[in-house]
C-alpha cells in the first residue's frame, strides 16, 4: 500500500470510497434513503485535487496497486475557535479493506502532513452516534473537548461533536 497526495484522476476513485463508506458506516445515523440516493459522480465533480494553494484543502489516498482503498483530507481550521488549528476534515477507508491498518497509515501521515504544515494542533469532527469513529480516533489519542454543532454535509444537517489532538506529543 501506497500514500500520495491526490490527483485529479483520483476524483471519481475517491467519490466512490466516500459514498461506499457513508453507505455502510453510517447506516442507522442518517436516513437511509438518502444514503441509497448517494452518487460517486457527483461528489466527484466537487473535488479539486489540482490545486496548491495552502489555505484550501488537500487529500492524501492510499493506493493499494491500482485501487484507491482511502483518503484523508486535511485543511486549516476556518471561521471557528481554534484559530491556528489544522483540520482533518474526513477521512474514509473502503468497507472492503476496513481492519487492515489502512485508516491507522492515512492518519498518521494526515497528522504529518498537517505538523509538517506548522499545526501543532488539530481538530475534527464526529457525527453524533459514530461510535466506530470515536473509538478509532481515541484510539490515536485525540478527545472530544465538548463543542457539538449542527452543520450542514453535503445537503444534510447532522450534528457533530469536535475532537482535538496535539501534534507535537507523538
Amino acid at each position: 500500500m501506497e500514500i500520495r497526495p491526490a490527483r485529479h484522476e483520483d476524483a471519481l476513485s475517491v467519490a466512490s470510497v466516500h459514498v461506499r463508506s457513508w453507505q455502510t458506516a453510517y447506516r442507522g445515523l442518517l436516513p437511509q434513503d438518502y444514503l441509497d440516493q448517494l452518487r460517486p459522480q457527483e461528489r466527484a465533480a466537487r473535488y479539486d485535487f489540482t490545486h496548491s494553494n495552502p489555505s484550501k484543502p488537500r487529500t492524501l489516498v492510499a493506493v493499494d496497486g491500482a485501487a484507491v482503498c482511502g483518503f484523508a483530507t486535511t485543511a486549516p481550521v476556518h471561521g471557528s475557535d481554534l484559530a491556528g488549528y489544522g483540520e482533518l476534515c474526513a477521512l474514509y477507508v473502503d468497507p472492503g479493506f476496513w481492519g487492515r491498518g489502512i485508516g491507522y497509515a492515512l492518519i498518521r501521515a494526515a497528522r504529518a502532513h498537517l505538523a509538517a504544515r506548522g499545526f501543532e494542533n488539530a481538530a475534527l469532527w464526529v457525527l453524533r452516534g459514530n461510535v466506530r469513529a470515536e473509538r478509532f480516533y481515541h484510539a490515536d489519542g485525540w478527545n472530544p473537548d465538548g463543542v457539538s454543532r449542527n452543520h450542514t454535509v453535503w445537503s444534510l444537517s447532522v450534528t457533530e461533536h469536535r475532537y482535538v489532538l496535539n501534534l507535537t506529543t507523538d
